[in-house]
């Protein structure tokens, strides 16, 4: 499977609906109680697009997308309006935002990623997807500066270190950014009825994350 580095246009999605979605396997036993685990570490989202057309030319814009990614075959970039930054959504995204990691003196190499914390429980999302140019990164509070001390794979969320400026043992670096979902289609088939959507039906596009 390949992956395009492309995103789906942004004001369909703004209308989409979706979210988090997780597996959990449940035994109830002879007594009345539980056995709950889990195959997934990681969750995934799912959305329907759908929601988001508000026109015919909406629409066209959808299928040519659909076309170019030969339906379910290539992923794409996805902005979840929801969730897309490293703060939250109606704040600005800021170095210091994420713990990615700790140095030791030879790593050069850390990979974005993104916790969410509720009381003592807390879950930390890998980020593969950040938009370019929106990366902030600091080490041990030093604001550093992307092509001088650092750069940023776009395609990875991996962050690596230039030489004179990896990090020393036990300084924290932190990063704050924006960042795309990896999803593809979940359908090879896009069943749109013209004339009903023209009397308000809404057509299922559905919408899944990938590992990437």
């Amino acid at each position: 499977m390949t992956f395009h580095e492309i995103r789906f246009p942004t004001d369909i999605a703004l209308g989409a609906s979706g979210g988090p979605e997780r597996r959990t396997e449940i035994v109830v036993l002879g007594s009345g109680y539980e056995e709950r685990n889990t195959p997934w570490a990681h969750s995934r989202r799912r959305y329907n697009a759908g929601y988001g057309i508000k026109s015919l030319n909406d629409l066209h814009a959808v299928i040519a997308f659909f076309e170019s990614r030969q339906g379910r075959l290539h992923g794409f970039r996805w902005k979840d309006l929801t969730d897309f930054k490293s703060s939250p959504p109606q704040a600005s995204p800021a170095e210091d935002d994420q713990v990615i990691g700790t140095g030791d003196g030879g790593q050069v190499s850390f990979a974005l990623q993104k916790t969410y914390q509720s009381g003592s429980q807390s879950y930390t999302r890998p980020i593969t997807k950040p938009v370019t140019g929106s990366v902030l990164v600091a080490v041990a509070s030093v604001s550093q500066t992307e092509g001088v001390h650092f750069t940023v794979d776009a395609t990875t969320g991996l962050i690596t270190f230039l030489a004179g400026s990896i990090p020393a043992s036990s300084q924290l670096i932190t990063a704050g950014y924006e960042f795309d979902v990896p999803v593809r289609f979940d359908t090879d088939y896009l069943n749109i009825d013209v004339g009903a959507f023209r009397a308000g039906d809404i057509p299922d596009i559905p919408i899944v994350e990938i590992r990437v």
